[in-house]
């Protein structure tokens, strides 16, 4: 997309990856565990003790919701990552809490030993990890360290007979760190560089046991939302740890960390469509019985709006999450940046849509009784944790540039020899021409999406070669410098997220009007509004990031923040002069 182009193998058709076996194994878990959430979990009750209640957590154990993805022959159920989505979004309909507690175990704290452990590592902890005998944790956070995670203080210095490193250091904000028998803790461990012989830090991942002593925990912390989940402070203090603990290889623990990261992000995405969907039935069923002025709300035009918009986002979210986890099982490896996109865009809309159902149901969604602000309290991590919105928009767009970048290169090269790139350079020049007449690129989705979908087809098609048009005009004028363009780079990432979404509802919509789903006009309409409305965005987007009047509104903002910052905040004195 970046390039202004579209691969449509890797999103058309929309997957469906899952066997016959593996649909059945399925639906026989989808029943229990919903009814479990009903009928033995108490989301609220988990929320007022700070803690899953006990008999919560053994029936948890019970079912083998800590191993989801363990696999069958080291205790687990071996699900796959379409299957664990299903699961994960049953889970965050009722509780994100008790979410936070079974993802923090497995989706990062011991992935990284399913992700890179050898088969060692993996016979000794997964058994017991899938049981939830042993909980799992994962510590990379310190107080100097959050989005930077290069810049991690804790040490790892291998003893001189290398047969075991001492762990110093501390972790914060640890997910389960007061529960937890297992950590991935990451630290950095001096290493000789084999050019120069210097000695240099390089983060290393290692496998942790609080049975190797030296290991402490803080008080849970006092948190605003997901308080059901466990949050404390982990200390290491001269941890002996075995050498055969380390995870990957010994300086190889900033692309461990970042891969246990990647390959977890699409379950949020999964969990929040659930509690969108929560939400959303809450909120339609106020709708529908609420009477006001003679009339049920629902026949009311405001109302109707904002039903409709909760509904688009939980779909966009949905398809994304399952258009990824399918990309996954299929084989894919190259998912960061969707997967990013579907963190940032499921964090989001989930935060508006609960925000809408407690607007919808007036009072009473205000009410503690509800249930919709607990909801909203738990929501609000979101946009934090696993990567913070802000810094997970320039990961999209800088990896973006880069890929856009690296075809200018090619067509610089290819310029330089035009006898011998002949094809290439007519087509590049056809391009262009077609862009500069208001043609469009020729870039066309017919014969991909189904015909009823044709018009959004080609409005996302369109905003494609807007995109890619936009990107490398951007390129040419800050080249490198592109790094530091904070207020372009953000806004480039937004058009990047509302593009995916266009091309994944795209896709599901296309597959339901195939297959003749009952739902299928329905999706239509989603599919329909959201690209309309997405081109719209889109355009506006591309004309502002090239125009003199955003320009200057970056450098006002930049400016205003200057001046609150050296006031200490607010610089406008009172209007009543005192």
């Amino acid at each position: 997309m970046f390039q202004g182009q579209i691969t449509t193998t890797q999103v058309f058709p929309y997957p469906s990856v899952m066997n016959e076996e593996q649909e059945q194994f399925l639906r026989e878990l989808v029943g229990p565990v919903g009814k479990f959430f009903e009928e033995v979990n108490d989301a609220a009750k988990n929320d007022t003790l700070e803690k899953v209640e006990d008999h919560t957590m053994e029936g948890l154990k019970e079912m083998g919701a800590f191993g989801l993805q363990v696999p069958a022959d080291m205790g687990g159920l071996g699900l796959t990552n379409t299957q664990y989505a299903r699961l994960v979004e049953i889970v965050g309909m009722y509780d994100l809490g008790v979410g936070i507690t079974l993802g923090a175990h497995q989706s990062i704290g011991f992935k990284g030993i399913l992700l890179f452990g050898n088969h060692a590592q993996k016979e000794k902890y997964l058994p017991k990890l899938a049981t939830g005998e042993h909980i799992a944790a994962f510590c990379l956070t310190e107080p100097a360290s959050g989005s930077d995670a290069a810049s991690i203080k804790t040490t790892a210095v291998q003893s001189p007979c290398g047969t075991y490193f001492t762990l110093n250091g501390g972790k914060i904000w640890i997910s389960n760190g007061g529960l937890a028998e297992i950590f991935t803790v990451f630290a950095k461990t001096p290493m000789k560089d084999p050019e120069t012989g210097e000695m240099k830090d390089k983060i290393t991942a290692l496998i942790v046991e609080r049975s190797f002593g030296g290991v402490t925990h803080g008080p849970p912390e006092k948190k605003m939302g997901i308080k059901a989940s466990n949050t404390a402070e982990v200390y290491f203090e001269n941890v002996r740890v075995p050498a055969e603990c380390v995870l990957g290889e010994v300086g190889g623990g900033f692309k461990v960390a970042m891969n246990i990261l990647n390959n977890g992000r699409f379950g949020m995405a999964a969990a929040l469509s659930g509690t969108m969907k929560g939400a959303i039935t809450k909120a339609v069923d106020h709708a529908a019985n609420r009477i006001q002025f003679g009339s049920k709300i629902h026949t009311y035009g405001a109302i109707q709006e904002k039903l409709a918009r909760m509904a688009m986002l939980q779909y966009v979210t949905e398809s994304m999450a399952y258009m990824i986890s399918g990309n996954m099982d299929s084989g894919a490896t190259d998912f960061q940046m969707e997967a990013a996109i579907s963190k940032i865009f499921a964090s989001e809309a989930a935060w508006t849509v609960t925000d809408e159902c407690i607007q919808v149901m007036g009072g009473m969604g205000f009410m503690k009784d509800a249930g919709v602000e607990r909801v909203m309290r738990d929501l609000r991590i979101f946009r934090i944790f696993e990567g913070t919105n802000d810094i997970l928009r320039l990961f999209v767009a800088l990896n973006g540039f880069q890929s856009a970048g690296h075809r200018l290169q090619s067509l610089q090269k290819a310029l330089r020899n035009p006898l011998g790139n002949v094809g290439l350079l007519v087509g590049e020049i056809s391009k262009r021409a077609r862009r500069k007449a208001g043609l469009g690129t020729g870039l066309t989705l017919q014969g991909t999406v189904h015909p009823e979908l044709a018009q959004s087809g080609a409005l996302t098609a369109k905003a494609i070669g807007q995109f890619g048009s936009v990107i490398e005009e951007l390129l040419v004028k800050h080249g490198k410098r592109i790094v530091d363009e904070q207020f372009v780079l953000t806004r480039v990432a937004d058009s990047a997220i509302d593009l995916y979404a266009m091309v994944v509802v795209l896709s599901r919509a296309s597959r339901s009007l195939s297959q003749g789903h009952p739902s299928a006009q329905h999706e239509k309409m989603l599919c329909e509004t959201w690209c309309m409305e997405a081109h719209g965005r889109i355009t506006q987007d591309v004309r502002s990031l090239l125009s003199s009047q955003s320009r200057q509104i970056f450098k006002n903002l930049r400016t205003i923040s200057t001046a609150m910052v050296d006031n200490g905040g607010v610089v406008a004195p009172h209007p009543l002069g005192f």
